[in-house]
């Protein structure tokens, strides 16, 4: 993995690890699976968190890396999730959250940001702890509710994405910071195919021939 880390290649002119280039690429390659409720959504995350993991590490980003172990374990477990969730006309089953399921979504995104970012701080682990925090905890929270096939996964990613762009550009990692923006851009058109896909489901559920 070392080997990915070190050698590098020139995009527009800059440096880029080969690490970083087919990590990144395969984190794109999970939101237009995500959008798309394939399993392969979770494999290819595996294969991005690993590669990401030495990315980070090496640009001192703290928080980054571990994030990539935790989203690893949460992907093995989005991965048995999506298994059960099978349906053969939609495939994977999704919904809207409910209202107390907002809550606790809200709630863990702010408790966990701060609890994280303070811990980060007092171990010297990143030299940006609070936008280090928020983006760890919002990757932990939207896998987490993409594994339970909640439409508002997609909303937590566009709030990991207005912090995560101007970090990665700070960090140097300029081609990070560019696939984050196109990440933005997949992750509206895939909250609008799941928010369309949720209804449908909900409406077949209710229709008299399903209640009858």
């Amino acid at each position: 993995m070392n080997v990915l880390v070190e050698h590098q290649l020139t995009l527009f002119g800059q440096q880029v690890s080969w690490a970083e280039l087919i990590g990144q690429l395969c984190a794109l390659a999970v939101v237009y699976l995500a959008q798309r409720r394939t399993l392969w959504t979770w494999p290819v995350q595996v294969a991005a968190t690993v590669l990401l993991f030495s990315v980070y590490l090496s640009a001192q980003l703290g928080g980054l890396a571990v994030r990539q172990v935790v989203i690893l374990l949460i992907s093995v477990y989005g991965w048995w999730a999506w298994t059960r969730r099978r349906d053969p006309v939609y495939g994977v089953t999704v919904r809207s959250a409910t209202g107390v399921e907002r809550v606790v979504l809200a709630l863990a995104m702010v408790g966990g940001t701060a609890a994280v970012a303070l811990l980060l701080d007092a171990l010297d682990a990143s030299w940006a702890p609070w936008p280090d925090a928020w983006i760890f905890v919002g990757t932990v929270v939207a896998f987490a509710a993409q594994g339970r096939g909640l439409t508002e996964f997609w909303l937590v990613w566009l709030a990991v994405d207005a912090v995560g762009v101007p970090l990665q550009f700070a960090s140097g990692l300029w081609f990070s910071a560019l696939v984050y923006v196109v990440f933005a851009v997949l992750v509206v058109r895939g909250w609008l195919s799941w928010r369309r896909s949720a209804s449908a489901i909900e409406r077949s559920e209710t229709s008299p021939a399903a209640s009858g």
